[in-house]
This record gives structure tokens, sequence and C-alpha cells, in this order.
């Protein structure tokens, strides 16, 4: 017989039997557990997290209309950390929450600070819960150069520039700006937070005289927030999450949080949003001179 002509081999093929048969055992309980706990949780609310400097806004547009087709999530809470970012990025975040919110109740729920871009996308939404002391508001739009004149003067540095136009090098570090390029810009700068007004006014259902009395770039707590009807709750983000079902005729506690799977990052990757959350917190602190919104 095989058994007694090869031991080994069939002591090996025994082994291997059995350790398959237990992984499908395994797998198949384990599935069963898991399809039972997903049942047990009830629907689905998405969790969207928008975090540090608002740089670009591809990633975000995509799990937002990810939750958008998705039949199974009902309501979409958006976590926001943020101290603000790059206009366009928050616009286009903007217009993609606006879009979820005609579809499915979507609530902002912010962390320790939601101001300026980070507030510019949370007001698209259809509710905002801040906590008390949140830092948010910072409707406003900064622009910023730094003028080496003097230091290139003094070791000698003489620059020249050849250009199509006279606005060609407006905000060039090598020399002062004339009158009418300070003219131009502070016309540019007023334009985008026009817009910003606007935007804010339209998503939080507002009068824009209301909004742009306060929209000369100071920061408010997340108390103030409320009282001035620039957030509507205070609350958690667990509240936030309770409010959402709440809205989506979900019994309290009976529902599932669903986050978009993460991007595994190369380790170059990891440094470079490392580095860009300290500097965020950082000239946030220095009045807050962060990139534009």
């Amino acid at each position: 017989m095989f058994s007694r002509r090869h031991p080994y081999l069939f002591f090996l093929v025994i082994m291997t039997s059995v350790i398959c048969s237990s992984s499908v055992i395994i797998a198949f309980i384990s599935g069963f557990s898991s399809t039972s706990e997903n049942r047990s949780k009830g629907e689905k609310i998405g969790v969207i997290e928008i975090s540090g400097v608002i740089l670009e806004s591809t990633d975000i547009i995509d799990q937002l209309k990810n939750f958008r087709e998705r039949k199974d999530i009902k309501a979409v809470v958006l976590r926001i950390n943020s101290p603000g970012g790059g206009v366009a990025p928050s616009q286009e975040i903007y217009k993609a929450v606006k879009r979820l919110s005609s579809i499915k109740k979507t609530i902002a729920s912010f962390g320790s600070v939601a101001a300026s871009g980070g507030y510019y996308v949370a007001s698209a939404a259809d509710y905002i819960m801040t906590n008390p002391g949140t830092i948010t508001g910072s409707i406003g739009v900064i622009m910023e150069y730094t003028n080496l004149q003097d230091i290139m003067d003094k070791i000698g540095i003489k620059p020249v520039v050849i250009k199509s136009g006279k606005f060609k090098d407006t905000g060039s570090p090598t020399r002062a700006l004339r009158d009418d390029e300070k003219e131009f810009l502070q016309t540019f700068v007023n334009g985008i937070h026009d817009q910003f007004v606007k935007d804010v006014a339209e998503g939080r259902h507002k009068p824009e005289e209301q909004i742009r009395k306060y929209a000369d770039g100071r920061i408010i707590s997340g108390n103030d927030a409320v009282s001035l009807g620039f957030a509507d709750k205070i609350g958690n983000f667990e509240d936030a999450l309770d409010f959402a079902a709440e809205l989506s005729g979900i019994e309290k506690g009976k529902y599932q949080t669903v986050y978009p799977p993460k991007e595994k990052l190369s380790f170059i990757k990891e440094i470079i949003q490392e580095s860009a959350s300290k500097i965020t917190q950082v000239t946030f602190k220095n009045e807050n001179s962060y990139l534009l919104h």
C-alpha cells in the first residue's frame, strides 16, 4: 500500500489535507461571523476625513462620488480637521459636497480646526456640528511674497528680467511692488474673497450680508459659530454620527460606519505629509498665513 511504501509522503499528504480543511472551515466561520456582524450593525454611514492643508482635491472628490453612488450608504459625515489651503481645491471639494448633500444627508463634524478652506468645504453640507472650542471661521483670502531686494543689493546681485507685459513678474522677490501692481493684486484677492463669501452664503442658506459681516479673516470659536449661524450644533464626532443616523431614519446605535480604503503611502510621501502637517500648525498660529484660503 501507498502508506506503507511511502510513510513520510503519506503523512505529509494527510497533514496538508487537514490544514486545508481547517482553513476552509475557519474561513467559512469567519465569513459567517462577519456577515452576521454586518447585519446586526444595520445601515451604513460613510465617513470621509479631510485633514491637513487642502492642496489637492482628487482623492476627496473620488471618495465623495463613491459614497454618493453607493446605495448602502444612507448618510455621510465629513470629519474636518483643516486650517484651509488652496482656493481651487477647496472650491472643487465644495461643489462635490454640495452635489452629495443634494442626494444624501451630509453632516460636517469639526475637529480642532476647521477654518478658511476647511470651513469653505463644510458650508456645503446639510448641517455643521462643532466642538465648543473648535477654531473655525477665518473666511478670507491671503496672498504673500517676500521682498529680498535689500539683501540682494548688499551682496551685489542684480536681477535681469525680460517680460512680455508689465504684470508678468508681479510678486517677484527681487523688487518692491509698484502701486498699480498692488491695486491689481488687491482687486484679484477681493474677487476670490467674493466667491468665498457667496458660496458660504449659498451653502448655509444665509443672506450674503450676514456672512460678509464676519468674513474679514477673523477666527471664531465653535460656540460663537453656532450663535452667529456659521454652524448648527455643538457636538463631537459620535454626536455627528448619531445625528446623521437620526436624519436618515436609522435607529440610534444601529448603524455601521464605513471609511474609504486608505491609500498605502510610500515612505517619502509619509514624510512629506507629516512635514506639511507640522507646517500647517505653525503657519496657522502665525496670523493665518497659510496658502490663500
